[in-house]
Formats: C-alpha cells, sequence, structure tokens
C-alpha cells in the first residue's frame, strides 16, 4: 500500500486543484488550485521516474552493474516548476490589477460590473 502513496497523493493534489477551479469564485484561491493541479503534475512525473535501489545519474562513482534512475523525469520537472512560478506570477499580478480597477477578487462580481 504505501508504494501506491504517491499515486494516491497525485489524485488528491489534481482533484482539490479542480474542485477549487470549479467551486470557488475568489481569484487568489484559483490561483491556489492551478498551483495545487502543477504539484501534482510534477509529483506524478517524479513518480514515474522513481527506481527502488538506483542512484541518481549524478553520482559519478556507482559500482559497476548498479541501475542509475534516469534524469529525464528530473529535467522535465524542474521545466515545469520554472513554468509554473512563471503562470502563477502572471495569475497573481493579474488578480491584484483587476483587484485595483473593480475593489474586488469575486469573479461573478468582476463579470457583473463589466457592464
Amino acid at each position: 500500500m504505501i508504494s501506491n502513496f504517491p499515486y494516491i497523493a497525485v489524485i488528491v493534489f489534481i482533484s482539490l486543484g479542480i474542485y477549487t477551479l470549479i467551486f470557488n469564485k475568489n481569484l487568489i484561491k484559483i490561483a491556489i488550485g492551478i498551483c495545487l493541479i502543477e504539484n501534482g503534475a510534477n509529483l506524478f512525473l517524479i513518480t514515474l521516474g522513481y527506481k527502488k535501489g538506483a542512484v541518481a545519474p549524478i553520482y559519478t562513482m556507482a559500482p559497476a552493474g548498479q541501475s542509475m534512475v534516469l534524469p529525464t523525469p528530473q529535467a522535465l520537472t524542474l521545466t515545469s516548476i520554472v513554468i509554473g512560478l512563471a503562470t502563477t506570477a502572471l495569475i497573481l499580478s493579474v488578480a491584484m490589477m483587476i483587484y485595483k480597477h473593480y475593489g474586488t477578487l469575486d469573479t461573478d462580481e468582476v463579470r457583473r460590473l463589466r457592464g
């Protein structure tokens, strides 16, 4: 059961993120939901690249015959983290501008004030 824990955590992260996107009207909470989905995807990538008993490929003094972990999921996850950071910063800056302009972060209220 413990070996399936990362996959269960992925399902929980993505489910909570989708729930937040669908049922919350606050722009900050929507940004948090997007971050949860991104974190679930990153955890899924890292979990796919895991091998029990393997060493990191940066370890150069590995004994002969030692299996190594693939570096591709790790590189994809690092790239995804950078993209997620930029996306989150953009979403929060747009939310700040909406708050300055409309005085609220509620999406229904902003939609009603649009005219």
